[in-house]
């Protein structure tokens, strides 16, 4: 069922009920006050017939002609008048007495003086009569023909309403709800036509401040973060595809070099020095790309867990250190620490390993004495890292893109790389809730600069 359907229907079921309620209020309402009214009228009735036959002294069978000849016509009130010992003083049509008074009836009425009921829809008071100090009881009921059709003609006038009600409301709801959700047909036909190949478009919005607006703004905003995210795919797989395509193809050329002819042993080694080094070249990127994954991935889907910054710098060093033999690195401790807590952050240590090798690995390469430094400065809330070395340093302008992935700037010429480190770095930093920074000058040297906050 569609929402437009379905919202037609809701509100004409809530409507249906309000109505319902009021009709069944108002209907209830008029039967009680019909009620009352005639019961009154039955009170009024029996007073005067009494006063006519105590006070006046009129006939009985003067009395009696006159109900007698009111019946033909009219629903004349039928009355009855006993002594309070059951002996019968009056009644309009003995030959009806269509409430048969009886002599619990008589005594009933007596002790509580008033009593209503109904009998097969006639409705019955009986009551005391003070006369001459004498009590008598009276009976009078009628049934109220005019009353029961006044009723019947509102309920028909209730039904044929509320039908034609429901079936207005009905139309009216399937046309304000199909006005009203339209923009969310044109927004629905429009996100049809996006597709990966056009992430360009966007779903029309308003400037106002209403639901609908505010969801094509949610939406054009997602297709914002995809269209980003669809171009820095690309982007990435262009330039891993340009990575890896230029070491294979060397090694692929110094193989088929090696195989063209017959070459000295000389030779043969230096091709696959070449070789190794080129392969060596793409298990680092691979390697490089694997911990790019980990670092980007949903925080909640990687491990975290206490570990020590200190510990972590060191294994770090120990890993650059092996690789590298002859990298000289420095681990400094600027303050004391009293406890565990003050140097210890809640993260993974993989990672965190991975990117202190690869601030010790930058300090070391691009310095011609191969030198790295890391001085630690522990706060009350806060530990300050700092990385620095005495290298050939970066440029203005590529200080503003080193965080960019693949980029690479001038100090290529000086050692190799593949623009990775520092983003990868910079992710696994983030990811960790930290903040990096850097500070260089051309020939002086480069600081890094990584802060956490503590346990």
């Amino acid at each position: 069922m569609k929402t437009r359907t379905r919202l037609a229907l809701l509100f004409t079921v809530i409507t249906a009920t309000i109505l319902f309620a009021f009709a069944a209020i108002i209907y209830y309402s008029t039967q009680e006050s019909r009620e009352r009214e005639f019961y009154a009228l039955l009170k009024k009735e029996a007073v005067t017939k009494a006063n006519l036959f105590f006070n006046a002294k009129v006939n009985p069978q003067t009395l009696q002609d006159i109900y007698r000849s009111n019946r033909q016509i009219l629903n004349e009130v039928e009355v009855a008048i006993y002594d309070q010992y059951f002996n019968l003083l009056y009644h309009d049509a003995i030959d009806i007495d269509f409430v048969k008074e009886t002599k619990p009836m008589i005594d009933d009425i007596y002790k509580k003086g008033d009593i209503k009921f109904y009998q097969e829809g006639w409705q019955v008071v009986g009551m005391r009569f003070e006369f001459e100090d004498q009590t008598y009881i009276i009976t009078a009921t009628s049934y109220d023909q005019y009353g029961y059709n006044k009723l019947n003609s509102l309920l028909k006038t209730s039904i044929f309403v509320f039908v034609i009600s429901i079936v207005f409301i009905y139309i009216a709801g399937v046309f304000f709800s199909k006005k009203a959700l339209e923009p969310i047909s044109k927004m629905t036909e429009k996100a049809q036509d996006i597709t990966a190949t056009n992430l360009d478009l966007r779903l029309p919005s308003k400037d106002n401040k209403d639901e609908l607006s505010e969801l094509a703004q949610t939406f054009n905003a997602m297709l914002d973060r995809l269209e980003q995210s669809f171009d820095a795919q690309k982007h990435f797989v262009s330039n891993i595809s340009h990575e890896l395509r230029t070491p294979l193809a060397a090694i692929i050329t110094e193989l088929e070099l090696s195989l063209g002819k017959e070459r000295q042993s000389e030779d043969y080694k230096l091709a696959i020095q070449n070789s190794l080094k080129d392969a060596k070249k793409i298990v680092r990127l691979s390697n490089s790309l694997l911990d790019m994954a980990k670092a980007s991935y949903d925080p909640s889907e990687i491990s975290f867990k206490s570990v020590r910054i200190d510990e972590v710098l060191l294994d770090a060093r120990q890993q650059v250190q092996q690789a590298n033999p002859n990298y000289k690195i420095d681990i400094h401790f600027e303050n004391d620490f009293e406890n565990d807590a003050q140097i210890s952050i809640n993260g993974n240590e993989y990672l965190l390993k991975v990117a202190f090798a690869n601030l010790f690995e930058n300090g070391c390469k691009f310095s011609e004495d191969q030198h790295s430094k890391a001085s630690i400065l522990f706060k009350n809330d806060s530990i300050q890292l700092k990385f620095s070395d005495h290298g050939i340093g970066i440029s203005e302008i590529d200080l503003k893109n080193i965080f960019k992935p693949f980029y690479r700037g001038d100090n290529q010429k000086f050692a190799d790389g593949n623009g990775i480190g520092l983003p990868l770095t910079q992710k696994i930093i983030w990811l960790h809730k930290g903040a990096i920074s850097v500070n260089s000058k051309l020939g002086e040297g480069t600081d890094f600069y990584v802060s956490f906050s503590s346990e």
